[in-house]
């Protein structure tokens, strides 16, 4: 307990410095945030809903430097970072929030697929040590992963879809559909889905399966590995039960990297399928100096990395007895 406390309060601590940072951003940039907001949403805006977008994202003028920031801290903590004039009249949660469900859906699931057909190739590798999981599969990782994403994505959409059309290579979903509870739907977007999660995993897998290997080849050297042969343990228990689990700790911690990929650096991956998850939403931001929607991406992203790293370290605590103990 002690130790997550302590994990709490520097991600607490870390989280504060997220904010600063978002608050500042705007201000080291080039030219005036507000007169660039106003010049583009001006028109567009009601008066009250000015003043709101400028307390907003703590670019009201007429308020001193430290009162701005509190004004920040407690619209970001409602939630409120304005409207995206890219968007509008959308805000800027709402943007996020749509965006967000596509990252989540494409990351989450090449993930989950890269961690766990990575680790069960490393485990299976490490135990047999001799064949094709052992000797074949590693180097073919290694040369795959070697690979930069956005070369291997281009050359998917070149081929499987410029040349012969086998799959969908932009967007989440027919252009045709509109999103509803439907078995049409749900094929398409899996249809969508498939190609730019299969680049993710051909990139990532290769990481997860030479962790697994090389830590669990370590870890059947350990004595309590021959002691749980000498007891006549079941081969299959002992490679799960004992040794994967101890060689799966440093996968665990990497986990919580990649959670961060999935938010993160999926930017190329979505600019190249014209997928739109965060990714394409920031570079877009960035292109139409869109300061709201920037600013609430950075806060977003950096906040579910924080949560991602906190949930990792909980679930250390119940994987290694010697971090409870501690």
């Amino acid at each position: 307990m002690n130790f997550l406390l302590r994990r709490l309060g520097f991600y607490v601590l870390a989280y504060w410095a997220a904010l600063t940072i978002d608050f500042v951003l705007p201000r080291l940039l080039p030219g005036d945030p507000a007169a660039t907001i106003m010049g583009s949403l001006g028109s567009r805006l009601q008066p009250g809903q000015v003043e709101a977008m400028q307390k907003a994202l703590g670019l009201d003028h007429t308020d001193g430097l430290p009162q701005q920031y509190v004004t920040f801290l407690s619209h970001a903590a409602r939630g409120d970072l304005g409207f995206s004039y890219s968007y509008f009249p959308a805000t800027v949660t709402e943007v996020i929030g749509t965006g967000l469900i596509w990252t989540l859906l494409l990351g989450l699931t090449a993930l989950l697929i890269s961690f766990v057909l990575g680790n069960l190739l490393g485990v299976f590798g490490a135990w047999r040590r001799v064949g094709f999981l052992a000797n074949v599969v590693p180097p073919i990782m290694i040369l795959a992963g070697a690979f930069p994403p956005f070369f291997l994505a281009l050359s998917a959409v070149y081929v499987l879809g410029v040349q012969f059309n086998l799959i969908p290579t932009s967007h989440a979903f027919a252009d045709t559909l509109a999103p509803a509870p439907t078995l049409e739907f749900a094929a398409s977007v899996l249809e969508h889905l498939f190609l730019p999660a299969v680049i993710i995993v051909i990139v990532t897998i290769g990481i997860w399966t030479l962790t697994m290997r090389n830590t669990m080849v370590s870890v059947l050297a350990d004595d309590f590995i021959t002691m749980a042969e000498a007891k006549g343990l079941r081969q299959h228990r002992i490679m799960f039960n004992y040794a994967a689990r101890n060689a799966l700790l440093p996968s665990v911690t990497g986990f919580g990297v990649f959670l961060g990929f999935v938010l993160s650096g999926q930017v190329l991956i979505e600019q190249v399928f014209a997928y739109p998850g965060l990714g394409f939403l920031l570079v877009g931001a960035v292109g139409s100096r869109d300061y709201p929607l920037m600013q609430g991406l950075f806060l977003m992203i950096t906040t579910a990395v924080l949560a991602a790293n906190f949930l990792v370290d909980v679930l250390y605590t119940r994987l290694d007895p010697r971090v409870r103990a501690g």
